[in-house]
């Protein structure tokens, strides 16, 4: 039978992942791990190199096989599913590669419309309304639509891969790295942003990042991974309270000072 996920009541989480094993030839990257998305928040997944934060949202949004566990979406096991029906949970999450991502021989326009083309039966002329309006949203210039992605700034093709992944008005969000190659201002801007569209919107954010500022300024609950599994999860205070070497070293460093100091100064001028 056919469903519809925005018709599916959820209490608590969007995404569930059970004992999640993941790995390549002989070597499990992540075990047993779990991990929750709940509605309309910000979760940053941050932990030392080589801890597989990628491999982890890869294995969520379908781009690599599991050995074990169980990933639920809108509280609906993916592998219980017919085909039909996981095609249609996953039109309800959008992602935002580290580098972009773009199709290098479509225009901006072109690459926010390849979503839409692939699953939605609409005229030429309301896909350009569309794809104007959501590039709006992510802040670019009525111009840039015309642009290839050659022709953009790091900041803009950014934005321009976020507005790609809003085209089909997505329930969950998945970033990797989405502030990598930015400035520290295009980073607290973007991050600005992200905030501003889960406000709006109503998204839930599955965020990859080693960016402090991103986890400062963004991030509802941050989860550490560590040993192939999720070692802690909590809002701030409860990861700057988790005694753990590498815990300790990431957030109360001299870098997570200036970052803290930067986040204090920017919360003093919001008042």
């Amino acid at each position: 039978m056919a469903i519809n996920p925005r018709a599916i009541k959820t209490t608590g989480y969007l995404l569930q992942a059970s004992g999640l094993t993941v790995g390549f030839d002989d070597m499990n990257i992540i075990e047993n791990l779990d991990i929750q998305l709940k509605r309309s928040e910000v979760l940053g997944v941050v932990g030392p190199s080589g801890t597989g934060k990628s491999v982890l949202m890869r294995t969520l949004i379908g781009l690599l096989p599991k050995r074990a566990g169980t990933i639920r979406y809108f509280g609906r096991d993916l592998s219980k599913l017919s085909l039909e029906n996981q095609r249609k949970i996953e039109r309800r999450w959008g992602v935002l590669f580290q580098h972009g991502a773009l199709f290098s021989s479509l225009t901006v326009r072109e690459n926010v419309q390849v979503p839409m083309r692939e699953h939605m039966d609409i005229s030429q002329k309301l896909m350009d309304e569309l794809a104007e309006l959501t590039l709006a949203m992510v802040g670019l210039a009525p111009n840039a639509g015309t642009k290839y992605p050659s022709e953009l700034s790091g900041g803009m093709i950014k934005r321009a891969a976020l507005a790609r992944a809003l085209a089909l008005n997505p329930d969950i969000l998945f970033l990797d790295e989405p502030t990598s190659g930015l400035d520290p201002v295009g980073a607290a801007e973007f991050d600005d942003l992200i905030t501003s569209l889960k406000e709006t919107l109503g998204l839930s954010v599955f965020m990859v990042t080693h960016d402090l500022g991103s986890l400062y300024r963004a991030c509802t609950r941050i989860a550490i991974l560590g040993g192939k599994k999720v070692m802690v999860e909590g809002d701030l205070d409860t990861i700057l309270a988790y005694d753990d070497p590498w815990v300790q070293s990431y957030f109360h460093g001299n870098r997570a000072q200036t970052v803290q100091y930067q986040s204090a100064g920017q919360e003093e001028v919001h008042a």
